[in-house]
């Protein structure tokens, strides 16, 4: 029974791993048409969606499965627990990723303004979201907690960068009127990069709850997080 579950941890860790590959190519790709306004990448993320969420299902039932016929407990039963919850967030993002796409299928502007893309910081903040979540599969991959905790300082560059986005749009707006569809549907592109790494943040908890055996308390940080995602 020890080996046959052991077996059936490293499949599960196997699927994650490939879910996880997948939607990080969605970002990336939902990234870059936003920003160089291709249609054609754009859809191709809309396309990918749905393997997005067959793999979702695909391990949510595994992972029912497991549990039902083996019974884990102890480290066995936090993996499980784990990778339940990473691959509900990795699903999101890759809502995230759709919806990001969507911004560049639905732009009528043939470019956007490359000084304005420039003062909103967009590519700071793709690359970042990105970065935190090749750094979360590492930490996965690694056993790190150090790895998973460094993620939460990153985040705080998503918050910055996002707080900034509404001013520097209002003002751009009061001087080019006719971009305000733009700029308004800019502003959904920031919020939902900045939820991205509100995700990436629960996914490199869920990294230490394996690893160490407890949920992490920071200044009623993980709550608020987990509370967000029920709503």
């Amino acid at each position: 029974m020890v080996k046959f579950i052991e077996s059936e941890l490293v499949l599960l860790k196997k699927e994650i791993d490939e879910m996880w590959t997948l939607v990080y190519n969605q970002l990336d790709r939902a990234g870059e048409a936003v920003l160089t306004l291709d249609r054609e990448l754009a859809q191709q993320v809309l396309v990918h969606e749905r393997r997005v969420n067959a793999f979702e299902l695909k391990i949510d039932s595994d992972v029912e499965d497991i549990i039902a016929l083996y019974n884990p407990v102890g480290i066995d039963l936090r993996f499980v627990l784990a990778m339940l919850k990473i691959n509900s967030n990795l699903e999101r993002l890759g809502d995230f990723a759709e919806s990001i796409a969507r911004f560049a299928i639905n732009c009528k502007e043939p470019a956007l303004d490359a000084e304005l893309i420039r003062k909103l910081r967009l590519n700071d903040m793709i690359a970042q979201v990105l970065s935190m979540l090749e750094l979360a599969k590492r930490a996965l991959q690694e056993e790190s907690q150090d790895l998973a905790t460094s993620i939460f300082a990153k985040d705080h560059l998503l918050d910055e960068i996002n707080t900034d986005v509404a001013g520097i749009l209002a003002d751009y707006i009061s001087e080019h009127p006719e971009s305000t569809l733009v700029c308004l549907n800019l502003v959904s592109v920031f919020r939902k990069l900045e939820r991205s790494g509100d995700h990436i943040t629960n996914i490199a908890e869920e990294i230490v709850f394996f690893i160490d055996a407890k949920v992490l308390k920071h200044s009623g940080h993980t709550d608020e997080h987990y509370l967000n995602d029920s709503k």
